[in-house]
C-alpha cells in the first residue's frame, strides 16, 4: 500500500517534489538520490556512534561545515568539479526543499561552490569527416535507417535521449521540422535539412508500418531502438567508414553547433537550436553576436540545402 504523506520520509516527499512538481527526468531523478545516499551514509560513518534507523536526521542537522568537508574528501579522491557541482546542486535543493517546508531554518549548502574544472572545447570532427560518414551506402533497410539516424543527429544536433524519444508524429517533413522534447521537459521545434530530410522519408518508406509502437527509430523487431542500440550503430558505422576518431551520438552534436558557429557568428541561434536554458552553456563554442535563427540555419548548415543543378 502507497505510503501518505504523514508516513513518507523528507527524502521522500523532495523525491515526489522533483517528479510532479518539477518533473525531473528519470536520470535527473536517479542522480539526486545517489548523492543524498551517499551524503546521509558519510554523515552516518562520521559518528562512530551512529545509528543506522536515525539516518534521516543526519541530513536534516548537518551544517555548512560538514558539507565543505565532505566535498573536499571527494575531491581529494579524484572527483572533477562537474561531478562535484552536481552533488552540490543536489543539496542544495534539498535543503531549499527543506527550508520551504519549514523544517530547517537555513540552506547549508547555499553558499558552497565546487571547484571549477576547466571547460575545452568538445572533440568534432571536420566537415570533410562528416562527409565521408554520410556518404554510407544505404544498400540494406538497417543501413536506411541507420542514415536517417546519422543525418538527423547532425542536421538538429539533437541530444541521444531525444532522439531515441522520437516519435513518427514528432516530424512535419511538409515543413521540413521536427518536435523535440528537451531536458525538463522543454519542448523546441527544429528545422530539418534537406539531405536528412530526404534520409528520413526513405526510411520512412521502409518502416513496419504495422508495428504497435509510435517510436520513430526501431529495431528489426519493431521495437524503439534503445540508447545503447544508438551508440552502437554510431560506433558500427565509424569504423566502416574508416574514420579514425571515436565517434559518439553527442560529438555529431557537438560538430553539428561548431559548423553552425564558425559559419555564422551567431551564438543566440546555437543556443536555441541546441535547446540550451543558459547561454553560458553555448559559450563552451565561442563568443559571437545575435542574428535571426531560421535564417542562420538555411545559410549557414551544410547539409540543409539541395545542391544547385
Amino acid at each position: 500500500m502507497k505510503k501518505d504523506n504523514h508516513q513518507k520520509t523528507q527524502r521522500e516527499l523532495f523525491y515526489d517534489y522533483l517528479h510532479y512538481e518539477k518533473q525531473y527526468s528519470s536520470h535527473t531523478l536517479s542522480a539526486y538520490q545517489r548523492d543524498l545516499a551517499q551524503f546521509s551514509q558519510w554523515l552516518i560513518h562520521q559518528d562512530i556512534n551512529s545509528d543506522e534507523s536515525k539516518k534521516e536526521s543526519y541530513l536534516d542537522q548537518a551544517d555548512e561545515q560538514s558539507i565543505r568537508a565532505w566535498i573536499a574528501e571527494l575531491h581529494r579522491k579524484g572527483l572533477g568539479g562537474k561531478t562535484l557541482q552536481r552533488k552540490l546542486s543536489s543539496l542544495r535543493s534539498f535543503y531549499h526543499f527543506l527550508l520551504r517546508e519549514k523544517c530547517i531554518n537555513k540552506n547549508p549548502a547555499i553558499d558552497i561552490h565546487a571547484p571549477k574544472s576547466p571547460r575545452n572545447l568538445p572533440s568534432t570532427l571536420d566537415v570533410d569527416s562528416i562527409s565521408r560518414l554520410l556518404e554510407m551506402p544505404t544498400d540494406s533497410v538497417l543501413a536506411i535507417r541507420d542514415c536517417a539516424i546519422l543525418e538527423l543527429f547532425y542536421s538538429s544536433g539533437l541530444r541521444l535521449s531525444e532522439l531515441a524519444s522520437l516519435d513518427v508524429e514528432s516530424l512535419d517533413l511538409a515543413e521540413s521540422s521536427l518536435r523535440v522534447v528537451g531536458k525538463a521537459n522543454k519542448t523546441r521545434i527544429l528545422p530539418v535539412g534537406e539531405k536528412a530530410k530526404e534520409a528520413l522519408e526513405n526510411w520512412l518508406k521502409h518502416r513496419k508500418a504495422n508495428i504497435n509502437v509510435l517510436a520513430l527509430f526501431t529495431s528489426n523487431r519493431g521495437e524503439r531502438l534503445s540508447h545503447r542500440s544508438i551508440q552502437l550503430r554510431v560506433k558500427y558505422w565509424q569504423q566502416k567508414q574508416g574514420l579514425e576518431q571515436h565517434l559518439h551520438p553527442h560529438k555529431l552534436r557537438h560538430s553539428f553547433a561548431s559548423h553552425i558557429l564558425e559559419s555564422s557568428g551567431d551564438l543566440r541561434a546555437v543556443q536555441e537550436l541546441l535547446g540550451h536554458a543558459d547561454i553560458s552553456t553555448t559559450q563552451i563554442y565561442t563568443h559571437l553576436d545575435f542574428q535571426h535563427l531560421a535564417a542562420v540555419y538555411d545559410k549557414a548548415h551544410p547539409r540543409a540545402r539541395k545542391k544547385k543543378d
